[in-house]
């Protein structure tokens, strides 16, 4: 326990470094983290040197019904490469489907990188854990997403 106590003290008060700057970029792109597996919209921005937020959304309206996902997520930069971010993050959603509401409630470490002198595109991987309720069953899953599940982000 003081092991994990330690780390958790020492991930805070990392520093950032070298990394590709995208402090006030909003990246604007897609994800398909959600348990309801609906692609979504996604956004990110890096508002300081340490943290970045998100957001997504996922819609399938017809004239029955409207499913839905919509969530949060906040990422904390552990440490930097060049064209390389290591991060942790966390994401909270609702999600509607077939009449029954739900959430996710995700924890992963990750990484984001950017192909050199195509600094505008990131493509991120991530692993983790998810709890989550889903066609009325709770669950605890290990997460293990890919370049194309977790995120791409086109900064502006």
């Amino acid at each position: 326990m003081k092991n994990l106590i330690f780390a958790l003290i020492f991930l805070a008060f990392c520093h950032s470094a070298h990394s590709t700057n995208l402090m006030g970029r909003m990246g604007i792109g897609l994800t398909n983290q959600l348990v309801n597996d609906m692609p979504a919209l996604s956004t990110k921005v890096q508002s300081s040197r340490t943290f970045s937020w998100g957001a997504l959304l996922a819609v399938d309206a017809n004239s029955d019904d409207t499913d839905y996902g919509a969530g949060l997520k906040f990422y904390r930069h552990l440490f930097d490469e060049p064209n390389l971010t290591f991060f942790a993050s966390g994401m909270t959603a609702i999600l509607k489907q077939g009449g029954e509401s739900g959430y996710q409630v995700d924890g992963t470490l990750g990484a984001e990188f950017h192909i050199p002198g195509l600094e505008s595109i990131g493509f991120m991987f991530e692993a983790g854990l998810s709890v989550n309720k889903h066609h009325g069953q709770r669950h605890i899953q290990t997460l293990g997403n890919h370049i194309i599940k977790s995120a791409i982000h086109f900064y502006l």
